[in-house]
């Protein structure tokens, strides 16, 4: 049985190496459940749905039942563990991928039990849409469905990327995807139109210049945690999808202060992911400083209503 704040997750659990202008690791953990897990266990305990080869090193396994992550769904299959090998140039912007071994992940067919099917939240991770549509298509009642997505997808299943759209409650798309998916170079027009194509609500990630909340009824900007130390971008939207469902899972009610809270927690973080190479960074993360992310955030786009009208019409 599913308590009401737990979440499932089903995407990737992988081996990355990557390099940056920062340094480099090798067979670090890696995946987009791995980075949205990591996140969102500070806010609510989590179920991953994943595979994983014989050669999955067990420390990794450790980190997440150091956090308490459901590992029930993570299944062992005959094989070696899906890896991925990119780099970032000095910009950091988008990675270079330079191989990717899909292994086990090739054939991965997420198998849900009783209790994952009962999971009130639910995030779809970067994974094929159709499988992503069959997972939706087992959860019982869920109170709150995200997505993510990439270009890969976008540009061989857009009809199907499309229909997960309009079945989600939120969905999550970076700049380029957005433009690419509704046609639009514009963001805020490529918002409208995905909307206008059946979304219910998007979320534009921007990077270090923050993300993009639409939908029908209402539009939040929040802002990026200034980084100083930045040593790797992987897994940064994973982390903020973490962050975002975690914090509204534990929410009474899902309204405008809720979703602009867990924008605020998302971008909390993934400041904290792109400090270190792999999720270590997230799982070491302690409270407080969660906590205080979120407030100098807060701090940031905080202030009082302005009392423009009166002072330009007192010029008139």
């Amino acid at each position: 049985m599913s308590h009401r704040d737990d979440i499932l997750v089903v995407g990737s659990v992988a081996l990355d190496s990557v390099r940056t202008p920062f340094g480099e690791t090798a067979e670090a953990l890696g995946g987009s459940a791995s980075y949205f897990a990591a996140s969102a266990s500070h806010f609510a305990p989590v179920r991953i749905v994943a595979v994983v080869g014989e050669d999955f090193p067990p420390h990794h396994r450790g980190l997440f039942e150091s956090l308490s992550i459901d590992l029930s769904g993570l299944e062992t299959a005959p094989g070696r563990t899906f890896r991925w090998r990119g780099e970032y140039d000095v910009e950091l912007g988008h990675a270079h991928t330079l191989e990717t071994q899909l292994n086990v992940f090739q054939h991965f067919h997420p198998r849900l039990d009783e209790g994952h099917r009962d999971c009130p939240h639910v995030f779809l991770a970067n994974i094929d849409p159709d499988l992503q549509l069959e997972v939706l298509g087992q959860m019982r009642k869920p109170r709150l469905t995200l997505s993510d997505t990439m270009n890969y997808w976008i540009a061989r299943k857009p009809d199907r990327v499309l229909e997960v759209l309009r079945q989600v409650d939120v969905a999550l798309l970076n700049e380029e995807e957005a433009r690419a998916l509704a046609g639009e170079t514009q963001l805020v027009r490529a918002a409208d139109r995905l909307l206008e194509q059946g979304a219910r609500a998007v979320i534009i990630k921007k990077g270090e210049h923050g993300a993009f909340y639409q939908s029908r009824e209402e539009r939040f900007i929040a802002p990026a945690f200034p980084v100083e130390a930045l040593t790797d971008p992987t897994g940064a939207g994973d982390s903020f999808a973490g962050g975002f469902l975690g914090w509204l899972a534990g929410c009474p009610r899902i309204d405008g202060m809720a979703l602009i809270q867990g924008l605020s927690c998302g971008a909390a973080m993934a400041s904290l992911a792109i400090e270190a190479f792999s999720p270590v960074r997230l799982a070491e993360s302690l409270p407080d400083e969660i906590a205080g992310r979120v407030e100098v955030l807060h701090r940031m786009v905080h202030y009082d209503v302005l009392p423009v009208r009166s002072r330009l019409q007192g010029r008139t």
